[in-house]
């Protein structure tokens, strides 16, 4: 069988882990005669260390992908896919007061096309949102918050706001298995398209 690379911007453990975990949900519908190799590598996202909204996440995981597909091909590394996750906050404004969500997203491309998915959301308490809109970062906040270190490799402030039940790496790979559904659904997105001409 052939192997074929899927390359991801983050050597974190539960990004990762989550990208293979949603590979083996829909690769063989992405291409039955292919076992799909996933590897991280280390990139900038190019937005803070904590992003504070939905455009700053979105923008977060498209420019990892990206910025890592110039990096394989200068490199002389090929891959069939280049995964960017991020994760970080929402705010939302509601009347006249905000309400904050933790999100995870992810932006796929092949090098040609490209496409976004994301986990959904968990509301944040008032105190944490705080703490990290005035500049803390989300892994030192949920840390103080929840009592305990190293947080974010683990179960991750979804898995500390949901009690275990969504965990950090769940959310990615949520966000990963939508991102790749225009690529392993292609059949579905393309008569959609053609229905919109």
């Amino acid at each position: 069988m052939k192997t074929e690379r899927i390359a991801v911007g983050s050597t974190r453990l539960p990004k990762l882990n989550a990208v293979r975990e949603a590979v083996v949900v829909f690769g063989s519908m992405l291409d039955p005669g292919v076992i799909f190799e996933v590897n991280g590598y280390e990139v900038e996202s190019g937005v803070s260390h904590t992003p504070t909204s939905r455009a700053e996440l979105m923008q977060g995981a498209r420019q990892r992908a990206e910025a890592l597909a110039v990096q394989l091909s200068s490199i002389g590394e090929p891959s069939g896919f280049f995964v960017g996750v991020e994760g970080g906050l929402d705010v939302v404004a509601e009347g006249h007061s905000r309400r904050v969500f933790l999100e995870s997203w992810a932006y796929v491309t092949d090098g040609c096309k490209g496409y976004y998915g994301s986990s959904g959301s968990i509301e944040v308490p008032d105190a944490l949102a705080t703490e990290v809109l005035q500049g803390t970062e989300l892994s030192v906040a949920i840390d103080a918050y929840a009592g305990a270190v190293g947080i974010r490799d683990g179960k991750g402030a979804w898995g500390v706001l949901s009690g275990n039940l969504v965990t950090r790496q769940e959310s990615f790979r949520l966000a990963a298995v939508t991102a790749f559904a225009p690529f392993y659904n292609a059949r579905m997105y393309q008569a959609a398209t053609a229905a919109g001409a």
